[in-house]
């Protein structure tokens, strides 16, 4: 469904009406009006099907990226359709063009949930699959940080939608797009009120054959990568120790490392926080220090992961220097300045400080950085470097006009592909139009629970990043790092465990240890050997598909199940490209599941007890106690 116009004056636009017409009632002229509108884009559609599906291309009537249909409504809108090439082989594509005639038009077109489930867009709070449930007002479609705004959206999103009919909404990068989801009704494209900036985007659909299967639908990411993607060295183990000071800081990473290894799990990365981070960077990028340590063995024989971030404390010596011109004046993100002044830096807040955050408009700015963070790395010794507060638009959280290279998640695509030159070990806080570089992206924090925030939200998450091209994601620690109703539950630690297992890297906050008894200690060591010897192979596996092919890593149920209505709403299983199910327990107490098989035709391998089971069919009441997790191999 497509609402073609959202007017302040609430009134049916004239154009050149008869004076019969002018001399009907109110009500008449607005039921002529709708007819008039209804009777159009019913006459739209008719073309646009019958040309797709009846006629021959030598026919169509709308041929190449300029021809099509125009409408106007006179002194509000016009309407331009055309066709446009196709974006994948078997699909049509169409641009959708609304351009406002005045300053007060606001342009919305919705699109309906009913029948349809929509896959795509935005990451959210408490993530969905698909996003019909899901609820949010009209706002930028803008990637942010949900620990400081949980009613935004978050940091990995990209302005594609999918829906399960076989059809795909891409809108560019360049249109200032408001977006909002009212749960199971529709989705809405609006742009912002009183600018009278046009509103475009593509519809590409599948007419035949295999209609209605969304896995064949165009996906919007390149599908050839920049490099490799190794996988990182898991698991991950997050320091958590005292940070008062180098010395404090070191004392705790030794300590940490001996009990790692005490307890047989002595493999993987340990990783340091921005703060303790800080904290040594202040003394080992001395240069006396520098010369005394090169490359200090602070965790062997593990490796280790440093985090930074692209804001300064305005109480930073490099900050306060910048104040006084000179090298580093260019460095932060400015307000821009009035006719003759001079610029002002744009302050916002990171993580409780007053801060500037660093100009990427500047090759200078830019180039410091990275040496810095290069240096640092050397001097620290790290294998990898986890990059934060990515996301976000500085200028539009404060309601400042951005340079245009930084409008929209402008910001974001200019430091990825920065940061991307570092190297493999790169991991960044956000996603959005970088799904081709060499980048590791850290999903979102969630909380210690069973709800869609906790969880039950890791697997959509999984799958929605997954679909936009962000395969090689870090889940976060398992157990969740944000407070919830269920803080140090054993029972959710393992629950968490059974799924990171079959991700990319496996991240741990609180160590086994500490949150449980030996018999969840022993099995992390198992999950982390299962990963390794099992996982790790099916990843490079698919990997390879996806640089050729751009299919995602991680699949819903319905890649394999395009006709089946159940398939396209299952949100607590996944598949680890064509030949591999999982589907653990995500329900506080059960030890039990109903498991969909998808894939009629297929014979499904359970690994735990080694029965055979026929694909499109669903397993009900299916036993998985505390120790199990549902593995099926096709």
């Amino acid at each position: 469904t497509i609402m073609p116009l959202s007017r302040h004056t609430g009134q049916i636009p004239e154009s050149t009406w008869t004076l019969g017409f002018r001399e009907m009632t109110e009500p008449w002229k607005g039921a002529v009006g709708c007819l008039g509108v209804a009777v159009f884009f019913a006459m739209t559609i008719g073309i646009i099907s019958w040309q797709a599906v009846e006629q021959s291309p030598e026919q169509w009537v709308l041929r190449g990226r300029d021809a099509g249909f125009c409408y106007s409504w006179e002194e509000d809108a016009e309407l331009r359709l055309s066709l446009e090439p196709p974006a994948a082989p078997g699909t049509e594509c169409y641009g959708v063009r609304w351009t406002p005639l005045r300053p007060d038009v606001t342009l919305k077109d919705c699109f309906s949930m009913a029948n349809v489930s929509w896959y795509g867009g935005p990451s959210i709070r408490a993530q969905r699959w698909p996003l019909n449930s899901a609820e949010s007002p009209a706002q930028p479609l803008v990637s942010g940080d949900l620990s400081t705004n949980p009613d935004g959206f978050g940091p990995v999103l990209e302005r594609y939608f999918l829906g399960s009919t076989g059809v795909t909404v891409t809108v560019a990068p360049d249109v200032s797009l408001l977006l909002s989801l009212e749960s199971h009704r529709q989705f809405c494209l609006e742009t912002p009120e009183g600018r009278a900036e046009p509103l475009h985007y593509q519809l590409c659909v599948i007419p035949s054959p295999g209609a209605g299967n969304p896995s064949k639908c165009p996906a919007w990411f390149p599908k050839h990568l920049t490099r490799n993607f190794p996988p990182c060295r898991s698991p991950i183990w997050r320091y958590l120790g005292p940070e008062g000071s180098a010395a404090k800081i070191r004392r705790g990473l030794r300590s940490l490392v001996r009990r790692l290894k005490r307890h047989r799990l002595q493999e993987g990365v340990v990783a340091l926080g921005e703060r303790g981070t800080a904290v040594l960077a202040a003394v080992d990028l001395q240069p006396s220090e520098r010369r005394k340590r090169q490359a200090p063995a602070l965790v062997e024989p593990l490796e280790l992961s440093i985090t930074l971030s692209p804001y300064a404390s305005v109480t930073s010596p490099l900050f306060l220097r910048s104040l006084r011109g000179g090298e580093a004046a260019g460095y932060w993100l400015s307000r821009q300045p009035r006719p003759g002044g001079s610029s002002i830096p744009l302050l916002t807040t990171w993580k409780g400080q007053l801060c500037a955050r660093l100009n990427v408009t500047s090759e200078a700015a830019l180039g410091w950085y990275l040496a810095r963070a290069q240096h640092l790395q050397q001097a620290l010794g790290a294998t990898y470097m986890a990059f934060e507060g990515v996301e976000g638009n500085s200028f539009l959280e404060q309601d400042v006009p951005a340079p245009t290279e930084l409008a929209g998640d402008g910001y974001s695509e200019v430091l990825a592909a920065a940061l991307a030159t570092l190297g493999n070990g790169t991991v960044i806080s956000a996603g959005t139009r970088s799904s081709h570089l060499p980048l590791f992206v850290q999903m979102s924090p969630l909380h210690s629970d069973w709800s869609h925030a906790g969880l039950k939200g890791l697997i959509p998450s999984v799958l929605h990043y997954s679909l936009l091209g962000y395969n090689f994601l870090i889940p976060d620690a398992v157990g969740g790092s944000l407070a919830g109703a269920t803080p140090g539950d054993p029972e959710l630690f393992v629950r968490w465990l059974q799924i990171v297992t079959f991700l990319p890297v496996m991240a741990f906050g609180t160590p086994p240890w500490l949150c449980c008894d030996a018999w969840v200690l022993n099995l992390t060591r198992q999950c982390i050997q299962r990963h390794r010897d099992f996982v790790v192979p099916l990843l490079l596996k698919y990997s390879e598909e996806w640089q050729s092919l751009g299919y995602p890593i991680f699949r819903p149920a319905w890649w394999l199940s395009p006709a089946d209505p159940i398939a396209f709403t299952i949100e607590d299983e996944f598949l680890i490209g064509d030949e591999v199910l999982v589907a653990p327990i995500t329900e506080k107490g059960q030890t039990w599941r109903d498991i969909y098989l998808p894939g009629e035709g297929h014979l499904w391998l359970d690994t735990n007890t080694a029965r055979v089971f026929d694909g499109g069919t669903t397993l009900r009441n299916y036993s998985a106690n505390l120790a199990e997790v549902p593995v099926f191999v096709k």
